[in-house]
């Protein structure tokens, strides 16, 4: 990838006001992405999952035996099942997958554990179809799909095969030391953009538990993870450090960091060449881990 690329990519992003209300971030939000084409060999079939609205998202000729489960991002604060598809549908795409996008509750009308327990809910739903499981979530939506592996543990439920983790978001607490020294890298976050997600989510929970900062949980037992961030982002330190601690606990973790990339950079397909890169490098993350459960 070109620098040029690079900075193209970042261009396309503006840091807004972190006191907007959450009804303006959503719908800025929306208009950015809720109507991206997805592709003529894509067909999105509403249906309800765990209780929630969600989207089925079929690409033509991806029928493996497994599923994909996406958690959107949005600082739990905005976002859709519909975002969310902006990247399952490519996923389904290279891995041959079908995909389920799913639409949980959004603070502040929900906070904190609206998210983890949907997720729970429709992770247990797609469970009773014996069909083998993978999750992936970009952002709030990365910490969600980490805190629910971590949700089901905790009841003992069967884990997915792998997890797939762009950008996440999984401390709460801000204390990464990148939230501070990539402030002004990074093209759509500051620390104070964070913090104001943060106080939406929790609604003044302790953002110490291990659901809602699950980087600070015991990580003993999780399946097989890829994360993947770019440098250029506050959130760097949550992926490097979640990958540092998945190791001490004996996970099989794989970290992809694309140099001056910005925030879930693979949703700039098509603009920059490390993130169709970094896509086709999930496909392979995704079908090597089903094949050695036996599934592909």
């Amino acid at each position: 990838m070109s620098q040029d690329q690079r900075a193209a990519a970042r261009s396309m992003m503006t840091k807004r006001d972190p006191d907007r209300t959450p009804a303006q971030e959503r719908a800025d939000f929306d208009a950015i992405f809720a109507d991206r084409p997805l592709g003529d060999d894509v067909t999105l079939t509403p249906r309800t999952l765990g209780g929630r609205p969600a989207l089925d998202v079929q690409v033509k000729g991806a029928d493996g035996d497994a599923v994909i489960l996406y958690l959107h991002g949005g600082g739990y604060v905005v976002g859709s099942a519909r975002t969310g598809a902006n990247l399952a549908a490519p996923l389904a795409r290279r891995t041959g997958l079908p995909a389920v996008s799913l639409e949980y509750r959004l603070a502040p009308e929900h906070p904190f554990p609206a998210a983890v327990d949907d997720a729970l809910a429709a992770y247990k739903e797609l469970l009773g179809s014996g069909r083998p499981i993978v999750l992936v979530g970009d952002s709030a939506g990365g910490g969600a799909a980490l805190a629910t592996l971590i949700a089901a543990r905790r009841e003992g439920l069967p884990l997915p095969v792998a997890a797939v983790f762009f950008s996440p978001w999984v401390d709460l607490t801000l204390s990464g030391e990148s939230m501070d020294a990539r402030g002004d890298l990074d093209p759509l976050f500051s620390r104070a953009h964070m913090a104001a997600y943060a106080e939406h989510y929790l609604a003044g929970h302790d953002p110490r538990d291990e659901l809602a900062s699950p980087l600070l949980a015991d990580l003993t037992g999780l399946p097989p993870l890829l994360i993947q961030v770019g440098s250029a982002e506050v959130l760097l330190d949550d992926s490097l450090r979640l990958a540092v601690r998945a190791a001490q606990h004996d996970v099989d973790v794989s970290l992809d960091v694309v140099a001056g990339a910005p925030h879930v950079y693979p949703l700039m397909a098509g603009v920059m060449d490390e993130a169709d890169e970094a896509l086709d490098r999930t496909a392979h993350f995704l079908t090597l881990r089903l094949t050695v459960g036996g599934v592909a």
